[in-house]
């Protein structure tokens, strides 16, 4: 199964981090990643960019509005994710307790991704869906 690990902060959780050096975190990272890669889990480690440079495209009216910046009530930003493919969400929240960097401010959002198998596998835009990834070793 797909989980997505969902890396999100506060204000206060950025501000802790703001002097770590940076070699020091990439070191810790790359340990991390290093062992997810080796222990066959790992398909995807992304960060964001800052979200001064976000646009956000609220669809609530037609045509769809665009803003800048993340949605103005946000109190925790999404600072980057891991797309892991593990055995089950008890297995994804252990992952999520060992990711380096972590401190007070700092929460990990753990979501199941939904498989194209769970899908009405007759429908045309599922097949069509299948046949892309197929094409493209995706699936």
């Amino acid at each position: 199964m797909k989980y997505m690990l969902i890396m999100r902060a506060t204000d206060e959780g950025w501000a802790a981090v703001a002097d770590v050096d940076m070699d020091e975190m990439l070191e810790a990272m790359g340990r991390f990643h290093e062992e997810m890669i080796r222990a066959g889990v790992l398909l995807a480690a992304e960060g964001l960019d800052d979200p001064a440079d976000t646009v956000v495209v609220d669809h609530s009216s037609e045509p769809p509005v665009v803003t800048d910046g993340p949605y103005g009530e946000t109190h925790e930003l999404f600072g980057g994710f891991y797309l892991l493919n593990v055995a089950s969400k008890e297995e994804a929240v252990e992952w999520a307790k060992r990711a380096p960097g972590v401190h007070a401010g700092f929460k990990t959002e753990i979501r199941r991704v939904v498989s194209i198998d769970e899908f009405p596998q007759d429908n045309e835009w599922i097949r069509k869906e299948r046949a892309w990834r197929e094409a493209t070793g995706q699936l």
